[in-house]
């Protein structure tokens, strides 16, 4: 399977609490639902295809608790997305979660989590889709286990909350496979790892 992240992620980067104003709190974050304003029915369609398409899904902790007491609830005819999570394979990243409740789940732990993520990477067909962002996105990409990043991009500055990516992480270079845009201005980036990027060896020539 193709490991696949996808994250709702605003330009400066931020991935925290965009779904509504109470979904993430944590850190004293005030400024929820800032996603909300501009989903349209192209950014809805869009996210419902990856979700109901997946061949499975792998989740950190946080993100499978807010899924599983929100799509979790939901009859897989409701959603493409409630489709998706209630009907095909889950695992979660957790040391805490001994007993899931919510069917078809598989519980990572410890060391038991790079070889089971290696042996579904090795499993035909599909992609194996990571929703959300935070520790585990920053795990997988510090691994070098991220096959392709979806990102979509909302056009506003939320200037607090948690980021995708650390001020102090891995770097890398970033082929773009497919790039669009919705009526409301959310840009739809997928891109490739592609390496190590490169960096300039002397200072450019000044303009004359």
């Amino acid at each position: 399977m193709k490991l696949t992240t996808i994250t709702n992620i605003s330009v400066d980067g931020v991935i925290q609490g965009g779904g509504g104003p109470y979904e993430d709190r944590r850190g004293g974050f005030e400024r929820g639902g800032w996603l909300t304003p501009f989903v349209d029915a192209e950014t809805t369609e869009f996210t419902g295809h990856k979700y109901e398409d997946a061949a499975a899904f792998l989740l950190g902790r946080w993100t499978y608790d807010v899924f599983a007491n929100y799509w979790g609830t939901m009859s897989p005819e409701s959603n493409p997305i409630a489709a998706g999570l209630n009907t095909h394979p889950k695992y979660v990243v957790s040391n805490t979660l001994t007993d899931p409740g919510w069917t078809n789940t598989t519980v990572l732990t410890g060391e038991t989590v790079k070889p089971k993520i290696a042996e579904l990477k090795a499993s035909a067909g599909g992609e194996l889709l990571v929703p959300g962002g935070g520790i585990l996105h920053r795990w997988l990409l510090a691994n070098r286990l991220v096959d392709e990043l979806t990102l979509l991009i909302y056009p506003v500055i939320v200037g607090q909350g948690t980021r995708l990516f650390p001020t102090d992480g891995i770097d890398a270079a970033l082929e773009l496979l497919s790039s669009r845009s919705t009526p409301k201005g959310v840009t739809i980036q997928t891109y490739r790892p592609a390496g190590p990027p490169e960096y300039a060896t002397a200072s450019p020539n000044p303009v004359e």
